[in-house]
């Protein structure tokens, strides 16, 4: 009988290529690798084609039925992985192959935020360098193990240099002591079955406890009374970007895609680098020359000849590609970072691996919607006119209530309209997402129902409702609205804050307007519409009564939230309803903020309920007026909220713009210098481009040429405009209506 320890580093590729050539040399009959056993029984997937690295491992445990207690972890793999090799030539060769740390069931009793990585006392690669007269440990472990060709085997060496670490550093405690309990209780199970030459492939640190002559009675009582926790393991996809270190992974590597070409491509490494290097910026349209890529591998050489090194590493053809290929430009430098140093690939894993029924639910429709996860974004222009289109809309919204962030709308929300623009990148977390979304269901759209029956019932406030409930018919999830809109009818009944009201009011609007779009009835929200309208139009006054200027503001984004919901509405009884309301606010203005008074009167001007404009801008802006009410106002009329137009509506609006003109040319000479100031602020909230162009619309108001003929007093030709009007008219649906 015969044991062997290889003493690896993790995800290194000079280490993989070694221990796969020790491995051959050795011809195990069992290979136990540094993993949790829970996964013995998926060892044999690794050796399926459609298996292809990077992949992990992941161990979850489920917790209790309210979600505490959950926990997850992933042990990655990438073809250059030591470990990854050694499953894979197991697999191969027939032999036993079994995970030899501590089991993940342990960890996680022991651990609330999952297995730690390990409580290693000293920095070994550290050390070692220092012993060797190098100040960067990673320079020197590349340079003595990763970038090495063929010679004899590195890890007699390596376990030999830890075991002198390990004496200085005091005998092992806590997490330490049990994995290394563990490691050589498999090992001792694994002769006990019969097996006669034995590999253990685990981190270097390790390597001499697994080797020592330690009592199995010492082990037992490490190991005795641990405590456990359900556990259930499979197989995920994985990425390089995952694995890179800047991705907070305990164990990964600065540059993925250089250590897995360094392990594919052992001959010639660096100038296939700097050609992959080349492609990719031809890739963009930017020129790089044959030449180029020469002088570029030259440069490297030198670099690695200058700095003794053995063979280019990542800085020498980094600096040789910013300064030949890219030019010193480092927009360029950071893509080759992107799509190579780091890298974008994305394993696969066997469609028998196991799975929670959510996620083979969800791989089935990925499939028929045409829908690859990648893990470089990727945006997609739905037509939700279309059919398929409007299918993977309401999945990926499904997926969006599930926590399952897969796709993002382009601008952090979508417009409900025909079009809409997702961004899709698929990372690995996702899998745990729909692990513990599966608790809802086992379908996307089943479980994408329930989790909003329990969002209903956990909502903390009207809006939110609201939201909701456009949630769910943007997922077409009609079976979750009856719940949703009891949760909201009963939740507006007892709120009596009119402000509240008119900020839940516009997403119930927007899915009663759209709901048609996407085949989906908005009849069952009229209701709760209508109740909602009638209640805001009762508490309009006493709610935007006596408000300072912040909460002034506020009040005025959700005045024109109302306003334009209304026009999208297109109820011409509710909005006749809703003008009433605001006529009847300037009627008796006492009490109203200067800016809310400003921006009712522009409304109700805007549709054409004000014969005295003129007038009342006078008396807001009078000498009887504090200056501080009367900016308000000015800013209110012209600039108004958030969702008014601003500078965008006087520049089109050539009505509104002569009536300021006529206002302003009909000031006394003391008032004009009164009010000049004022009407500075609230220009000064336009934008440069809107100020020109408003000056230059003012100016031809003046101009003494006349008109032609043909056009309207607005400047409208209107046989030009009527093709125009048509297209606006069928867009809103005004011709079915007519």
């Amino acid at each position: 009988m015969t044991v062997e320890v290889f003493g690896v580093r993790h995800h290194g590729p000079g280490s993989a290529r070694a221990l796969r050539a020790a491995l051959e040399e050795f011809e195990p009959d069992a290979v136990l690798v540094e993993g949790p056993p829970e996964a013995d029984a998926l060892v044999g997937l690794a050796g399926e084609p459609e298996m292809v690295p990077p992949v992990a491992l992941l161990a979850y445990s489920p917790g209790d039925p309210d979600g505490e207690g959950r926990r997850s972890a992933f042990w990655p793999f990438a073809e250059f992985s030591p470990e990854w090799q050694a499953i894979r030539y197991g697999v191969g060769a027939g032999a036993t192959v079994r995970f030899c740390d501590l089991p993940a069931a342990v960890a996680f009793a022991a651990s609330p935020g999952g297995p730690a990585e390990g409580d290693v006392r000293v920095d070994p690669l550290g050390e070692l360098a220092r012993a060797a007269g190098h100040g960067d440990p990673e320079r020197w472990w590349d340079d003595v193990v990763e970038h090495r060709g063929a010679g004899p085997s590195p890890f007699p060496a390596i376990t030999e240099a830890m075991a002198e670490l390990r004496e200085r550093a005091g005998p092992p405690a806590g997490a330490e002591e049990r994995r290394e309990a563990y490691m050589r209780r498999t090992v001792r199970r694994a002769v006990k079955d019969g097996h006669e030459r034995v590999a253990v492939v685990c981190g270097a640190w390790h390597a001499p406890a697994v080797l020592a002559d330690v009592p199995a009675a010492h082990d037992d009582r490490t190991l005795r009374g641990l405590p456990r926790v359900r556990v259930a393991m499979t197989w995920v996809p994985w990425t390089h970007g995952r694995l890179a270190a800047r991705s907070h992974y305990g164990a990964g590597v600065a540059s993925p895609g250089w250590y897995h070409h360094l392990f594919t491509a052992p001959d010639r490494p660096v100038e296939r680098w700097l050609a992959g290097a080349a492609r990719v910026l031809r890739g963009e349209d930017l020129h790089v020359s044959p030449g180029q890529v020469i002088e570029a591998v030259r440069l490297a050489g030198s670099l690695a000849a200058l700095r003794g090194r053995p063979l280019p590493g990542l800085d020498e053809v980094t600096e040789a590609a910013r300064a030949v290929l890219c030019e010193g430009a480092e927009p360029r430098v950071e893509l080759l970072e992107r799509r190579l140093v780091v890298g974008e690939r994305l394993g696969s894993v066997p469609p028998r691996t196991p799975m929670v029924p959510l996620q083979r639910d969800l791989q089935a429709r990925q499939r028929r919607l045409r829908l690859k996860p990648s893990p470089r974004p990727r945006d997609h222009d739905l037509d939700l006119r279309r059919p398929f289109d409007l299918e993977r809309s309401r999945l990926l919204h499904r997926l969006r209530l599930l926590d399952v962030g897969w796709g993002v709308p382009a601008g952090g929300r979508s417009t409900g309209t025909f079009r809409e623009t997702w961004t899709l990148e698929w990372r690995p977390e996702l899998d745990v997402a729909l692990i513990e979304a599966g608790a809802y269901g086992t379908t996307v759209r089943g479980a994408a129902a329930v989790r909003a029956e329990a969002l209903a019932a956990d909502a903390g406030d009207l809006a939110e409702l609201t939201g909701l409930a456009e949630r769910c018919l943007l997922a077409d999830l009609g079976e979750a609205l009856p719940a949703v809109l009891r949760a909201l009818a009963d939740r507006a009944a007892v709120d009596a804050d009119a402000l509240h009201l008119m900020a839940a009011l516009p997403a119930l609007v927007r899915t009663l307007r759209y709901g048609d779009v996407r085949g989906t009835s908005g009849e069952r929200l009229r209701a709760v519409v209508d109740g909602l309208l009638a209640r805001i139009r009762v508490g309009l006054a006493p709610a935007l009564a006596g408000l300072d200027e912040d909460a002034a503001r506020a009040a005025l984004d959700r005045v024109d939230a109302v306003h334009g919901a209304l026009a999208l509405l297109a109820d011409d009884a509710h909005l006749a309803r809703w003008r009433r309301a605001l006529e009847r606010l300037v009627a008796r203005p006492e009490g109203l903020h200067g800016l809310i008074e400003g921006r009712v009167t522009r409304l109700l001007l805007d549709a054409g309920r004000l014969d005295d404009a003129p007038g009342r801008m006078a008396r807001a802006v009078s000498a009887g007026v504090a200056p501080a009410r009367a900016a308000a106002w000015i800013e209110g009329f012209l600039a108004g909220g958030e969702r008014s137009g601003g500078g965008l509506v006087l520049m089109h609006d050539e009505g509104l713009l002569r009536l300021v003109d006529a206002w302003l040319d009909g000031l006394p000479a003391a008032a004009f210098t009164d009010v000049l100031p004022l009407l500075r602020r609230t220009f000064g909230t336009f934008s440069a481009a809107e100020r020109r162009s408003i000056g230059a619309r003012a100016r031809r108001l003046h101009d003494p040429r006349p008109a032609r003929p043909d056009a309207s007093p607005a400047g409208v030709d209107p046989a030009r405009a009527e093709a125009a009007a048509a297209t606006v008219r069928t867009i809103l649906g005004w011709e079915a209506r007519e």
